[in-house]
């Protein structure tokens, strides 16, 4: 896109919330694209004013454009018009789902909303014994050393322990349930490192507020954490009814899977 066509689109590609900026850019700037914002074929700004414009370091646009280059959603060229592109023909990836709507997409991630932040709260609000809470500071090392392989079932698991030392068995089979159909969604995305180690940081902070019986910081650590997920579904799978890129769905932080 050439400096004065972008202008025009600059007005949507608003600064990210702050929290977990590398997934919300990812969102951004696949929205963007989707939408036809950012046309196949389009020049980006430069480094500095496009990190600018969406409100984050170059480091973390960096990580975000690496991954999308990966994804074949860019491309980079060099020599006298370098710089980075919307690519014109890109492959399908393993994000190519089209059996999947985004009211699909939307339906799971608000009942994955509504229920593992209130079983992280239970849990904090329980008396936990020894070996609950072994179980818990066991699943999360799990997934803390997971492979990239073993990493999404390793964190269904994690999520899952945390409903079941709340003690209500129901409870806990709501969440794996739905944490089940999450997993099916996040098999049709690339997986991204940066996320993954963002993710980590936050389950440590979920666990932190349990085994302190911190229930109200408890639930809002793991809504800030299931938002990244959203963010990426959102991108990779299309922009849902409730979330365009000119309407932020919520303040505050934001992180992974």
């Amino acid at each position: 896109m050439e400096a004065e066509s972008f202008e025009g689109a600059a007005r949507f590609l608003r600064p990210v919330r702050q929290g977990n900026a590398f997934e919300e850019t990812i969102e951004r700037l696949l929205q963007n694209i989707k939408l036809g914002i950012l046309g196949a074929g389009d020049k980006l700004p430069a480094e500095r004013e496009l990190a600018d414009l969406l409100g984050v370091s170059r480091a973390t646009l960096r990580e975000a454009l690496a991954e999308l280059l990966k994804a074949g959603y860019v491309e980079v060229k060099r020599g006298r018009y370098g710089g980075t592109y919307i690519a014109r023909n890109r492959d399908s990836g393993p994000e190519a789902r089209p059996d999947i709507s985004a009211e699909e997409v939307e339906d799971v991630l608000i009942l994955r909303g509504v229920l593992e932040p209130a079983a992280a709260s239970l849990a904090a609000k329980a008396k936990l014994s020894a070996p609950q809470r072994r179980h818990l500071l066991d699943t999360l090392a799990e997934v803390a050393g997971a492979s990239a392989a073993d990493y999404r079932p390793k964190d269904a698991r994690f999520h899952v322990a945390i409903a079941e030392v709340g003690g209500s068995p129901s409870l806990a089979a709501a969440v794996a349930d739905a944490r089940a159909r999450v997993s099916d969604l996040l098999d049709c995305i690339p997986l991204l490192q940066p996320n993954l180690e963002h993710s980590n940081q936050q389950h440590q902070k979920i666990v932190d507020a349990i085994l302190r019986g911190n229930h109200k910081e408890a639930y809002e650590a793991t809504e800030d954490h299931l938002q990244g997920t959203a963010s990426l579904l959102h991108g990779f799978l299309g922009a849902s009814q409730s979330s365009t890129t000119v309407s932020p769905r919520r303040s505050g932080p934001i992180h992974g899977e």
